[in-house]
């Protein structure tokens, strides 16, 4: 009998079209991942909603409030000026970025000897870790004689300058170090968008009698796009996310002086593990989930292929 009962279901998989068998296997080895994302991701984003409408502090049990959580963020003048702290990393760490990320890669790719060596210095600050990139850079930021840029301008019979210590300076110091850490990255992906790009085409060029401005407007740049879409919507991801950077490198006074450098991940952070205020947390990590996926699919839709 068991002999028949498998021979029975041995004969209704045989049954079943290949496509159709192909399939099954297909989502037997997806489920498994599929399952582990959903609980290690979706779970937890469904969860931050539901927590951002409570009052939470973890000694009780979260007690439902609505959107009052809500309304005390966006009438609180904190909120806003970090909010434009994040939107200035964005707005002006992406493009500065991607400019000399594309730049040092186009002249690197015509680089023949020493390449190797020369793309894996460019790519080493990437995989410095952030406390420790944020500890150096703080050491170079520091006043003369222990600073080494405040030295050079010294020498240089140049004023020193306050850097993280200033109001006006801080944000664009860590700034400055946020681009130098993720350039090596973008360095690697641009590179990799030039030498996909077929030969014949730049042959072509030459002989219509191109040059290489006009090679690379005309047919670099646009057979790169897809990889600066990438680029630009991975790093204008890291730049609203921001958090490593700022809070080794203002570990003395969090955020800088007057919260000059804290960005939204940091108000979160401070909010969540200071204040013990979990439910104005989650409603804090909601506005800036949102914020991602405007800002992710604006970006998208304004670089999307046009037909």
């Amino acid at each position: 009998m068991t002999v028949t009962a498998a021979r029975s279901g041995d004969t209704f998989w045989n049954r079943l079209p290949m496509r159709t068998r192909r399939l099954i296997w297909v989502w037997s080895f997806l489920s498994i991942p599929i399952l582990f994302y959903t609980v290690i991701r979706f779970y937890p984003t469904v969860e931050a909603f539901w927590l951002s409408l409570t009052n939470w502090d973890l000694m009780k049990p979260p007690k439902f409030i609505g959107l009052a959580n809500y309304e005390k963020l966006f009438a609180d003048p904190q909120f806003w000026k970090v909010f434009k702290n994040t939107f200035t990393y964005l707005l002006i760490g992406t493009p500065v970025s991607l400019f000399i990320a594309f730049v040092i890669a186009y002249y690197l790719d015509r680089v023949r000897f020493m390449h190797g060596l020369i793309r894996g210095l460019y790519f080493l600050p990437f995989l410095t870790t952030a406390a420790a990139m944020g500890w150096v850079w703080r050491w170079f930021y520091q006043p003369a004689p222990i600073g080494v840029i405040n030295n050079m301008l010294s020498s240089l019979g140049l004023p020193q300058q306050t850097f993280l210590r200033s109001v006006d300076q801080a944000l664009y110091s860590i700034m400055a170090t946020s681009i130098w850490a993720g350039l090596g990255f973008q360095i690697i992906i641009f590179m990799a968008g030039l030498r996909a790009i077929p030969n014949t085409y730049y042959e072509a060029a030459r002989i219509d009698g191109l040059g290489d401005w006009a090679i690379l407007r005309k047919i670099t740049i646009p057979l790169l796009k897809p990889t600066t879409v990438f680029l630009v919507v991975f790093s204008s991801i890291g730049f609203l996310r921001i958090f490593d950077q700022v809070y080794n490198m203002t570990t003395y006074d969090p955020g800088g002086p007057l919260g000059s450098t804290k960005p939204l991940v940091m108000m979160i952070y401070q909010t969540a593990f200071s204040s013990y205020a979990m439910g104005y947390a989650a409603a804090q990590t909601v506005v800036l989930f949102s914020i991602l996926l405007v800002v992710s699919l604006l970006q998208l839709w304004v670089l999307r292929e046009k037909k």
